[in-house]
C-alpha cells in the first residue's frame, strides 16, 4: 500500500473550550447527597457499637450551618448585583475564588444535608426523648445544608459572564 491509499482517519474530537466551565451537574449534587445519606444512616449504629453511644446533635450544629447558608446567600446576592446588574468585571482571582467557593459549598451542602437526613432516619422508631431531639435537630441541620447547597448554586450562577461580555475589554 502506498501513502496515497491509506484510509482516512477521523479527526479526533475537539477538547472543550478551556475558558469555559460547565455548571455543577444535578447528578454530582445527587451523588454527594446520597453518599451523605448512607454515611449519616450508618453513623448511628457504628458509633453505638464502637463507643456505646451515638453522637448528640446540639443546636450549635444547625445554627452554625444556617450562618454559613446566610453568608453564602449574601455573597451570591452581592456577586449577582455586581456582575449581572451593574455589569462590573470581577478581578480574575476574585472570580476563581468565588467559583471554587460556590462549587465546594454546593457539593458540601448536599453531603451535609444527606448526612443529617440519614442520621435522622436512623432514629426512626425510637420512642426516646433524646432520639426525638436528635431527629428534629438533624432535620433542621439538613435544611441548613440544603440552603448552603442552594446558596452555592446561586453564587455559581452569579459568577457567569454572558457570551456577549467576552468580547468587551
Amino acid at each position: 500500500m502506498s501513502r496515497d491509499q491509506l484510509p482516512e482517519q477521523p479527526e479526533p474530537p475537539q477538547p472543550p473550550d478551556p475558558g469555559r466551565l460547565r455548571p455543577t451537574s444535578p447528578g454530582s449534587i445527587t451523588g454527594w447527597a446520597v453518599a451523605g445519606l448512607i454515611l449519616g444512616w450508618l453513623l448511628h449504629p457504628v458509633a453505638e457499637r464502637l463507643r456505646s453511644t451515638a453522637p448528640v446533635v446540639s443546636w450549635v450544629q444547625p445554627l452554625t450551618l444556617l450562618l454559613v447558608a446566610a453568608i453564602m446567600g449574601w455573597t451570591a446576592w452581592v456577586t449577582y448585583r455586581a456582575v449581572q446588574l451593574r455589569r462590573e468585571r470581577l478581578l480574575p482571582h476574585q472570580a476563581v475564588n468565588r467559583l471554587v467557593l460556590a462549587r465546594a459549598c454546593a457539593l458540601a451542602g448536599a453531603l451535609v444535608a444527606g448526612g443529617y437526613v440519614g442520621y435522622a432516619i436512623s432514629w426512626l422508631g425510637s420512642e426516646d426523648l433524646l432520639a426525638q431531639q436528635r431527629q428534629v435537630r438533624s432535620l433542621v441541620a439538613a435544611l441548613a445544608g440544603v440552603l448552603i447547597c442552594v446558596g452555592g448554586l446561586l453564587l455559581e450562577r452569579a459568577c457567569r459572564v454572558r457570551p456577549d461580555d467576552d468580547n468587551e475589554s
